[in-house]
């Protein structure tokens, strides 16, 4: 299913005249709004391919219609999501859960919705048909390098699917780790998965980046050999320049301070980007900003000082993906939502009168810097986001339009009620 631009259009008419009251009005604030609203138009954040479905819990999954049933379809869904709100102009792809059977024919597809490819990420948390070795007790940390060697071989395949469809980064999660002391000699577990993943490392091409993506539990509960940013961030220090840690959101102990690891990561340059989602206990996975914004708000205030210290581009020169998993609500409306929280935030933060931040800061004028914080924090910045989605060609309500043309009921009509799309 493609939007139809004529229906859009027909459906922003009916919202501009109080879009264009509500963008005024937050717009005679703002100083620097052309430049704000560049930017937001830059943003993209990528789309993984495992997201347009119902998630699944430990217990069942519940699935919804009209899910995509193929690679093709979950393309498709994410070019529908560009559509509505031209920010998700890049997919990212999890092997072998989405293996291209022609890429270039993925690729045409691909750019026909106006989408590139993004990282890519491997499996070695989960067993694969056919496979001759488990990974039960590990992938890269294993200590029989049967399995080690066949983890390596899966993460440079994936290199290489990649490399065809014109990606520029492998994205690397590992489930290892151990749920009971003595099981595991740490030492040996590090100096295992070093060795694994300098193997993975060399077969980078000069080009590419390898992120490593930290989790503080889960599915083991005692250790866990990629288990915080300090751990991660050693690992990619011994591999090398091309070598970052990836922070998701959702992978900390409550109360982590993300803003100031986020900060570090960055002075340090080794801060890769993002898997953005929010949670209340740990690994929850839900909808962005749905739990905590104003964490999130921390966070993009110190990513936009610390990118724009450092000189950087704050729409390529880190990755920015989504990874949820959606229980509960339609996928697609999901994503929506988070899409819009990471916009709202990333648009408070671009607000921040970061001269008078600084100055407040040089005279520990403690109470005056949470000022011009909240300042921008309670702005309601979100004319300003409808205002760039509308300029760049997508809807002023993004989920509302998602609603108004049925979506969903196409794509069941299209697809059927019974369809399961790939992922967890």
């Amino acid at each position: 299913m493609q939007v139809e631009k004529y229906k859009l259009d027909g459906f922003n008419n009916d919202l501009l005249a109080d879009h264009k009251r509500r963008f005024e009005f937050v717009a005679a604030d703002v100083a620097n709004v052309d430049d704000v609203l560049q930017k937001l138009e830059a943003f993209q954040i990528a789309i993984p391919s495992w997201a347009l479905g119902t998630g699944g819990t430990r217990f069942g999954r519940f699935s919804g219609g009209g899910e995509p049933r193929s690679l093709e379809e979950k393309i498709e869904d994410v070019g529908v999501l560009h559509a509505l709100n031209k920010s998700s102009g890049a997919i990212s792809l999890h092997i072998p859960w989405d293996i291209p059977q022609n890429h270039q024919a993925i690729k045409t597809l691909a750019a026909q919705h106006g989408l590139r490819f993004d990282a890519m990420n491997s499996n070695t948390f989960q067993d694969q048909a056919g496979a001759p070795e488990s990974y039960k007790f590990g992938s890269l940390q294993h200590i029989d390098k049967a399995v080690r060697d066949q983890a390596i071989a899966h993460n440079i395949e994936v290199i290489k699917q990649g490399i065809e469809l014109g990606s520029k980064s492998l994205t690397v999660w590992l489930a290892d780790g151990s749920s009971f002391p003595g099981q595991l000699n740490f030492r040996g577990a590090f100096e295992r998965t070093l060795d694994s993943l300098k193997q993975i490392y060399a077969a980078l091409p000069d080009d590419w980046k390898l992120y490593l993506e930290y989790k503080c539990y889960e599915p083991n509960f005692y250790s866990t050999t990629v288990a915080d940013w300090g751990q991660s961030l050693l690992y990619v220090t011994k591999l090398g320049p091309k070598a970052y840690t990836l922070v998701d959101l959702g992978h900390h102990l409550p109360n982590a301070n993300i803003e100031q690891i986020v900060s570090l990561l960055l002075m340090e340059g080794r801060l890769a980007g993002f898997h953005f989602n929010d949670s209340k206990y740990g690994d929850d996975d839900l909808t962005v900003g749905s739990i905590n914004p104003y964490q999130l708000f921390l966070i993009f205030n110190e990513l936009v000082e610390g990118m724009d210290a450092r000189g950087m581009n704050h729409a390529t020169d880190l990755g920015w993906m989504i990874d949820a998993s959606h229980n509960l609500k339609d996928p697609i409306e999901d994503l929506l939502q988070s899409i819009q929280a990471i916009q709202i935030a990333y648009a408070q933060a671009l607000i921040v009168d970061k001269e008078a931040l600084v100055a407040a800061q040089k005279v520990n004028d403690v109470a005056l810097a949470q000022e011009i914080l909240q300042k921008a924090y309670r702005t309601d910045v979100r004319a300003l986001v409808s205002e760039a989605s509308l300029r760049a060609g997508g809807a002023i309500d993004p989920i509302g339009a998602y609603r108004k043309l049925q979506v969903r009921e196409n794509l069941i009509k299209e697809r059927g009620a019974k369809t399961v799309a790939t992922g967890l």
